[in-house]
């Protein structure tokens, strides 16, 4: 396979937009700090490139690019930060009840968030960046085994500080361990082997209603279930009554899941709407990291500033798409 003209520019921009969209907008780490990101670009950013190669030659689509998006969270939370299962890191054993060994409130929140931010938002706003790529590989196939060997080595870079730091001498049981490979190849397996799914003729909303869903999902799914402003678990409940936080924010998930698949499956959705759904999601989840990750005052001006600035940057795109078909993904 040929490798087409500007993929190494378009994979290297995956790489670095990752991480921005999935920490740094989120205010993981305060802009004081931004020098963090070099830890998370490799596996952040390897792993999102990794996972739009392997989609784009399976000619695949969202299903499949979210499904391997749920697999890089359970590795990058069970296997390589072991935050699935640890009864210390964060604090998260302490959310809500244990099960099967994991702190389930903490696993509900990151794996879902992974596939969303860690790894569909940052292909979807780099297909729309560079849009005569959208449809293609980015790499040949030397190009997919060096991000492959960028991803395990990023993985092993954040074991050895990052873990070992935050949650010292922790090693999740064999059992979880085990139970984490399965459920990374089990996802592997389904998602390279889902259709990407068929077009339709369904209405559409204007962009600014899917922009509105993006705004209240990014925002509503982290604040039902990440403790923040002095609270133990997760929207400032007591003992048992941790359910329905838990469940409220399944509930937004599958709702927002259903008519964002219903909408960008209609030859109707244009690039001016997708553009809309990610600054939303965006919006949603910086104005939630504001209250919830910057400590101090000059920490929340800066975030906040931060995110206007992804608003204006994604209102430029915007303004360069046409209001054509997005096609396939």
């Amino acid at each position: 396979m040929d490798e087409p003209k500007g993929g190494r520019r378009a994979a290297l921009l995956l790489a670095v937009v990752t991480p921005v969209v999935a920490e740094l907008t989120l205010g993981n780490p305060p802009l004081s700090q931004i020098w963090l990101l070099l830890l998370w670009i490799p596996i952040y950013g390897a792993g999102t490139v990794l996972i739009r190669e392997l989609v784009r030659r399976r000619r695949g689509g969202w299903p499949s690019i979210l499904l391997l998006g749920l697999a890089y969270g359970i590795v990058e939370e069970g296997l390589v930060l072991q935050a699935l299962s640890s009864p210390t890191m964060y604090g998260a054993a302490d959310w809500a009840p244990r099960f099967l060994g994991l702190n389930t409130a903490y696993t509900e929140l990151n794996l879902p968030y992974h596939a969303v931010f860690s790894v569909a938002l940052p292909i979807l706003l780099t297909d729309l960046a560079v849009p005569s790529l959208r449809e293609r590989p980015y790499l040949k196939r030397t190009g997919l085994v060096v991000a492959a060997v960028v991803f395990v080595l990023g993985g092993l870079l954040l074991r050895v500080t990052v873990a070992t730091s935050i949650d010292p001498g922790y090693q999740a049981p064999a059992t979880v361990l085990v139970g984490c490979v399965a459920a990374v190849v089990l996802l592997a397996v389904v998602a390279l082997r889902v259709p990407a799914g068929g077009r339709t003729r369904a209405p559409v909303p204007v962009p600014w209603t899917a922009g509105a869903l993006g705004l209240v999902a990014g925002f509503g799914y982290p604040a039902l279930l990440f403790p923040f402003g002095g609270a133990d678990q997760p929207a400032f409940t007591h003992g048992g009554w941790v359910a329905v936080p838990m469940v409220a924010a399944a509930l937004l998930a599958v709702v927002a899941g259903r008519l964002v698949r219903r909408w960008t499956a209609s030859t109707a959705w244009t690039d001016r709407h997708s553009v809309c759904l990610a600054g939303g999601a965006l919006t949603g989840h910086t104005a939630f990291g504001v209250p919830a990750n910057a400590a101090t005052l000059t920490d929340k001006l800066e975030l906040s500033a931060l995110g206007l600035l992804v608003v204006i940057l994604l209102a430029l795109l915007a303004r360069r798409r046409r209001p054509l078909s997005a096609g396939r993904p």
